[in-house]
């Protein structure tokens, strides 16, 4: 979900004129061109983790069973908007302790002082494997590498996709105390590309389960330097998910950089969970993906 704007704000902001003075000069096509086609690749490349958060969690779907993500996500500053309308999310549990992962999404981008762009972005999958189980008795957590691939199936050319393959690779703990659940970890991006660096994002959640309907969370993250010349970023976001039903649930949250850049970002999502029929019960939202 993390937007790369500061190579925007530099670039724009360095020796160049301030954005009211741009909106007052002229721009001829193949500078509104090219100002759109930065625009769109830098805000292009940005990942919800573990919905409706950046950061993960360590628990698998169960076995046998699916979590479907119809959702939303944008993020705004100075620049403009850009966000996913819609991106699917789908997840099945294919073995126990293991499931297989697919996302998709339709990415929009709406700068300041350009055209509009839509169409498909780059696509991501991977698999989230648990190797340690929680002792829920004592304090040893739940543990799980997901390794994730972005593969370069946007369109490069209207800045829809970044045109390169990225590999992720985290690792994500988790700790219950009754109603409260803490988990978070981190990661290691291998970005290539020119310009690119590989970079590493550290995240951390604690949530709260305030009744059978609903959970609340607070999230704390921070992302190094994706790029030669630009700083990395930490930010926070708040959200949690509404219980509909034991199928059907809502998930959201807002949050905003703290430091680093001024991007206000946020997600919406309706999660569909299904399965064998005896292991309903173990379905829960919120915390996989």
């Amino acid at each position: 979900m993390a937007l790369t704007n500061s190579f925007i704000k530099e670039s724009k902001w360095g020796n160049s004129p301030k954005p009211d003075q741009l909106l007052r000069e002229p721009i001829d096509k193949k500078g509104r061109a090219l100002m759109t086609i930065i625009f769109l690749f830098c805000l292009v490349n940005f990942s919800w983790a573990g919905p409706p958060f950046m950061t993960d969690d360590p628990e698998p779907v169960e076995y046998h069973h699916w979590e479907i993500y119809l959702a939303s996500q944008w993020t705004q500053d100075i620049s403009g908007t850009v966000g996913t309308l819609p991106h699917i999310d789908a997840n099945y549990g294919i073995v126990p302790d293991l499931h297989l992962h697919v996302q998709a999404p339709m990415v929009y981008s709406v700068p300041s002082n350009s055209s509009t762009q839509y169409g498909i972005g780059d696509i991501e999958a991977g698999f989230k494997y648990r190797f340690i189980n929680e002792d829920e008795d004592g304090w040893v957590p739940q543990a799980a590498i997901y390794p994730a691939v972005d593969f370069p199936t946007g369109n490069t050319s209207r800045g829809l996709g970044e045109g390169k393959t990225k590999i992720y690779l985290p690792l994500w703990l988790q700790k219950g105390f009754g109603r409260w659940t803490t988990y978070g970890g981190g990661g290691y991006w291998v970005n290539t590309g020119d310009k690119s660096k590989n970079y590493s994002f550290l995240g951390w959640v604690l949530q709260r389960e305030v009744s059978k309907i609903l959970t609340f969370g607070v999230e704390i993250f921070n992302t190094s330097p994706k790029a030669k010349g630009e700083s990395g970023e930490t930010g926070f976001n708040v959200g949690g998910y509404i219980n509909i039903d034991e199928e059907y649930h809502i998930l959201y949250s807002v949050g905003r950089d703290i430091w680093g850049r001024s991007d206000l970002i946020g997600y919406i999502a309706l999660q569909w969970t299904f399965g064998e029929k005896e292991d309903n019960d173990k379905s829960k939202p919120f915390n996989k993906d």
